[in-house]
């Protein structure tokens, strides 16, 4: 019995060597909870400005709007610096605790299979902004989004998976819900973001912590 239960042991070890040397394991739930909290904040900073009118309109025309239009990329853009800063800062303590490093092959993959959708999709909406179709940028965002994560789940967390087909599905609601996108960028980037990032937080962190 004690032989067998050795065996176990072995095999698990094994396992575990195995799904660290393939899977992107470092990725911090927090990371997740604080890019939602910055995505809300930043949806909010839109909704109370005056731009807010040209996401119910879903049309706008760049000529006397550049204004706005820097105001909103400026927006998006610190979200995102943010939220970089931030997950590198999670990632980094938890691999340090781990005992794994934060750059390795899987994160490599993981990366690549998330920015490939990421940079062509924000060349799609950059170019249906110089269009002056602006109601489907934030549906765009998520979908795109939602497939890079698809992707890099396969070298991470199976909970990107489903976070991804979440965006997927939010951003194809709202193209249906047309005129809509702030109410459902706010949702997919700050809410599903919370969601998923405290339940991995709460599965993987919680007790390790």
């Amino acid at each position: 019995m004690t032989e067998t239960n050795k065996h176990l042991e072995d095999l698990t070890q094994i396992r575990t060597m195995m799904e660290r040397s393939s899977r992107f394991l470092s990725l911090s739930g927090l990371s997740g909870v604080f890019a939602g909290i910055y995505a809300i904040i930043g949806a909010s900073i839109v909704y109370f400005s005056d731009t807010y009118s040209n996401f119910i309109s879903g049309h706008y025309s760049i000529e006397g709007q550049k204004n706005k239009l820097f105001l909103l990329i400026g927006i998006a853009a610190f979200v995102l610096f943010a939220s970089l800063v931030t997950g590198y800062l999670f990632t980094s303590r938890k691999a340090k605790k781990q005992g794994l490093k934060i750059w390795d092959k899987s994160a490599k993959l993981m990366m690549s299979s998330l920015f490939v959708p990421l940079i062509t999709g924000g060349f799609i909406c950059l170019m249906m902004l110089n269009m002056g179709n602006f109601g489907l940028v934030a549906p765009f965002t998520l979908i795109f989004y939602g497939l890079g994560l698809f992707n890099a789940s396969k070298f991470s967390f199976i909970e990107l998976k489903y976070l991804g087909l979440s965006e997927i599905i939010l951003g194809l609601i709202a193209i249906i819900d047309y005129g809509y996108g702030l109410l459902y960028w706010a949702i997919g980037f700050g809410l599903l973001h919370i969601f998923y990032g405290t339940l991995m937080y709460l599965k993987y962190e919680k007790d390790k912590a």
